[in-house]
């Protein structure tokens, strides 16, 4: 793997936790086309739910998340309460016999919500939807923000799931991101979430910070092996200071390059696999017995707003600031900016403000992307049956790709397209060869390594 391949290949393209992606959204789609897309969900369907919390105690450089930072908890009361309006408002218009399989708190911090807060939302979500019996409720964890008061709440509304973000725990990494964190604290927070009956943990480590080098990263991997978690993330760093300002707090010097970047990945994704742990898609990692590593190996790994996961619900419906919905007519998005949003949910109880429509091409293009995310493949057979005369244009286009592939990093054998182990670490390259979208030049993205 030479360096000019890498630098080739390190565009900066979406990560396709959707197709068409967010920059494409327009206000085409509203609170008019959202209200038909909730009361046409059916009786019986599944449901995934995803809540966000866009407040932080303090504002990490390197995220890029919708969120702000409050050391006031009025500004947190009055939003939940435009959260609790439109929890009722969506509920009312769903069919009560829809089913909740899962439910995602995100953020922003949701554990900067007091016990109670934590509590009353999980009730609030209990009055006005439907949960199955084995739903799975995930919850983003700040480690910083948890007591035992909070522990025993996240217990109370059922938390199944816990993500830490760890990031790095090399402290000049650490003072460079404002994300000060040490391991007793993680330590200690994932081992009170096992004590009150959390049957699965997830870390999130991050690559390609300022001021970090190999040898950092593999003392971080070390300790996060340590804590043994069921799944580790390990994302690239997304330096995009043209969006998020609070970004431009990270000196661009104290990057580490493209092939850098690159060598970072490898060595943490092979200190993973050496441990024991199974790779799964681009970036996830988990632990044989795990479902997600399950599902991959099944085949039914799946990729939504949160990343990779297991749920198998068609239908995500997001709640709070700047959420976003995937329904099977298409997306939709909450309005960001937190005062409007308040506005809009006591005025109307939905805050929709831009979305998508989809076509026959999206939805095909959709399942070909999210084919090759999560299982670096896709059939031709396949894709003819579910796309019947449509698919064609795309298996010409998977056959003209390949032609052109001089570097080896795909191959098509038996009318399956797939990536080769050289082209895995391209995947979001090669699904962009797909977007029919990408050229119209709206939105700017990330290095795609």
């Amino acid at each position: 793997m030479d360096d000019a391949l890498i630098l080739k290949y390190a565009s900066p393209v979406p990560r396709y936790t959707s197709y068409p992606t967010a920059p494409h959204f327009s206000e085409a789609v509203g609170q008019a086309e959202y209200q038909s897309w909730l009361e046409a969900i059916e009786p019986g369907e599944a449901l995934s739910l995803y809540a966000h919390v866009p407040y932080c105690d303090r504002l990490c450089w390197f995220c890029a998340c919708h969120t702000k930072q409050t050391l006031r908890y009025d500004p947190v009361t009055t939003y939940l309460n435009g959260l609790h309006r439109e929890i009722a408002a969506i509920g009312g218009r769903v069919s009560g016999q829809a089913k909740v399989t899962a439910l995602h708190l995100g953020g922003g911090s949701p554990t900067l919500l007091r016990p109670d807060d934590l509590i009353a939302l999980k009730q609030a979500f209990s009055r006005h939807f439907q949960f199955s019996g084995d739903c799975e409720i995930s919850v983003e964890m700040d480690p910083n923000d948890l007591d035992e008061a909070r522990h025993d709440a996240l217990a109370t509304i059922g938390m199944t799931r816990a993500s830490f973000g760890v990031q790095d725990f090399d402290p000049v990494v650490q003072k460079a991101i404002n994300r000060i964190q040490t391991y007793e604290q993680t330590r200690d927070a994932i081992e009170a979430s096992r004590a009150r009956g959390v049957r699965s943990v997830n870390c999130d480590v991050l690559y390609g910070l300022p001021y970090q080098s190999l040898s950092s990263l593999e003392a971080t991997i070390d300790a996060v092996l340590s804590l043994s978690p069921d799944r580790v993330a390990l994302f690239g760093y997304a330096h995009v200071p043209w969006m998020k300002k609070h970004q431009s707090m990270i000196p661009d010097e104290s990057l580490p390059g493209i092939v850098e970047r690159f060598a970072q990945m490898r060595r943490a994704a092979e200190m993973l696999v050496a441990a024991g742990y199974e790779a799964v898609g681009i970036d996830h990692f988990a632990k044989p017995g795990d479902s997600l590593a399950v599902a991959s190996r099944e085949g039914r790994l799946r990729r939504n707003f949160q990343g990779y996961t297991t749920d198998s619900a068609e239908t995500l419906i997001g709640l709070g600031a700047s959420s976003i919905g995937q329904f099977r007519q298409g997306y939709v998005q909450n309005m960001p900016a937190t005062g409007e949003y308040l506005r809009q949910v006591e005025q109307s109880g939905l805050a929709a403000v831009r979305g998508y429509l989809l076509t026959s091409d999206d939805r095909l293009r959709a399942r070909v992307i999210a084919a090759i995310m999560c299982d670096f493949s896709f059939s031709f057979a396949q894709l003819k049956a579910e796309f019947p005369g449509l698919a064609g244009v795309v298996v010409e286009e998977a056959k003209l790709f390949r032609a052109r592939d001089v570097d080896g990093l795909t191959a098509i054998e038996d009318g399956i397209f797939r990536l080769t182990e050289r082209g895995r670490p391209f995947a979001r390259s090669v699904a962009a060869v797909f977007d029919a979208h990408l050229q119209s030049g709206r939105g700017r993205h990330s290095v795609a390594v």
